[in-house]
């Protein structure tokens, strides 16, 4: 096995145990990039010359005792919305040419702190404002969508150009890519990893997380990122939980199937795979416990209402300025924003907060609840909707959507995972949500999962 292969959690063990330096896995990561990066094409910007330089001044601390953490010594990328001082934040648009970040943002200042190497900045679908990332090719077969807008961190990952990546996630921006691209993707509880020096798109609905191999390395991530920082308005107080790495199985867990909204319109290969899944969780101990999605006929309704009327004032002077530096598609969002009148927008938050309420009494009656992450595996590069069996007709970028706004509506946190592969060997992810805060229990639950299947970790095919 080479060194780009290891996930987070063996190449830390590796660094740690002297049998790996920092600059060998490094060294192999960069190699990867340059073997795979023309046919994937995950980043916008790659600093190697840099990488090498911190990878080699990790390897002289670690040398020395000075050892950080776990994550010391690890290459990793940064969604290109996550300001570095001194670099380019381009958000994949040439709205932000010459644009170069005064200063660090909240998360690169800590992973920096934990000693991470940076290795650059992968591409995003422009201002985080799509489902596709049409910059970045699938990393199971290039002639698919990557998924978005965190498609750039996703390939990178999946095929070993980065040991980790940061994303964020706005209605499904970490967790559509981690999914189509069979990596784990953490979207945090709202408010527990800062979002200071990071691009917006919808500022009631933001959050960034990580984007790794294993549930174990997401967890290792958000240790490092997580708590309070003045800097971001929405940041809570609330301790950085402490049981990521819990022992014990999933007995007493009780585990909610939805017998709605989650598994209408979505393929029968998702279908079928997911329920596995779940039933693998009941064979490792949990209980199955069928709940009804409150208010689902409203989702997707209120989360446009929320993200479209604050994109549009986030961008409103750009896109007064030179509204053609934009491309088509986020264009013709940013305009639709500005005629959402103030009444609408009052509505949507009238409505997430009523929403919010009713979830929080559904997992009263659970602990996590099991879903599909999207409902369809990797389209076709172009393809722009599709056919349900229902006779109905809708935009691929609806469709991805679909599943994963809830979560950011209630703020709860979500974990993808990779479950399986479709007929046409592209991968399939569940989905994990809990209560605000439960994020510990989400990435124990992943976890035991992960452990007890076969293949957890896997590069694509296309990049092993």
């Amino acid at each position: 096995m080479q060194p780009f292969e290891l996930s987070l959690t063996q190449a830390s063990r590796a660094v740690r145990a002297r049998e790996l330096s920092p600059v060998e896995l490094t060294e192999s990561v960069l190699a990867r990039i340059a073997a795979a990066e023309g046919r994937l094409s995950a980043y916008v910007t790659l600093a190697a010359d840099a990488a090498l330089a911190a990878a080699v001044r990790a390897e002289r601390e670690i040398s020395e005792g000075g050892q950080r953490g776990p994550l010391h010594g690890i290459p990793m990328a940064l969604k290109d919305l996550i300001d570095v001082a001194g670099m380019p934040t381009t958000a994949s648009s040439r709205v932000r040419t010459g644009h170069r970040a005064e200063r660090d943002s909240a998360v690169a200042e800590r992973l920096g702190a934990a000693g991470a190497v940076l290795l650059g900045k992968t591409h995003t679908h422009e201002f985080a404002y799509g489902l596709i990332t049409p910059q970045t090719n699938n990393a199971w077969d290039p002639g698919r969508v990557a998924g978005g807008s965190s498609g750039g961190s996703a390939v990178a990952v999946a095929a070993g150009g980065a040991t980790f990546a940061m994303g964020t996630d706005t209605g499904g921006s970490i967790r559509v890519p981690a999914a189509l691209n069979g990596v784990v993707g953490l979207k945090p509880t709202y408010g527990l990893v800062s979002r200071a020096g990071v691009t917006s798109l919808s500022w009631s609905l933001d959050h960034v997380g990580p984007l790794t191999r294993t549930v174990q390395d997401a967890a290792l991530v958000l240790s490092a990122t997580a708590g309070h920082d003045p800097r971001d308005p929405a940041s809570v107080s609330a301790p950085v939980p402490d049981r990521f790495r819990r022992g014990g199985g999933l007995r007493g867990l009780r585990v909610g199937v939805p017998r709605n909204h989650y598994f209408e319109r979505v393929t029968p290969e998702v279908e079928d795979c997911v329920r596995g899944a779940i039933e693998r969780l009941a064979e490792l101990g949990a209980e199955l416990v069928e709940v009804e999605i409150p208010m689902a006929r409203y989702l997707q309704a209120v989360q446009w209402g929320l993200m479209v009327p604050e994109a549009a004032a986030y961008h409103e002077r750009s896109l007064r300025a030179t509204p053609d530096l934009y491309a088509a598609d986020v264009r013709v969002l940013l305009e639709a924003g500005e005629l959402t009148s103030a009444g609408d927008y009052l509505r949507a938050q009238r409505a997430r907060t009523l929403m919010r309420d009713a979830w929080a009494r559904m997992f009263d009656e659970i602990d996590v609840l099991a879903a599909p992450t999207v409902p369809m595996t990797a389209v076709e590069a172009g393809q722009e909707t599709v056919e349900w069996a229902d006779g109905t007709t809708e935009a691929v970028s609806d469709s991805y959507v679909r599943l994963s706004a809830p979560a950011n509506i209630t703020g709860a946190p979500a974990l993808t995972l990779p479950v399986g592969q479709g007929r046409a060997g592209l991968p399939i992810g569940m989905q994990l949500m809990a209560r605000p805060f439960g994020d510990a229990t989400v990435l124990h639950v992943g976890r035991v999962y992960e452990e007890s299947v076969a293949g957890a970790g896997r590069l694509a095919p296309l990049a092993a």
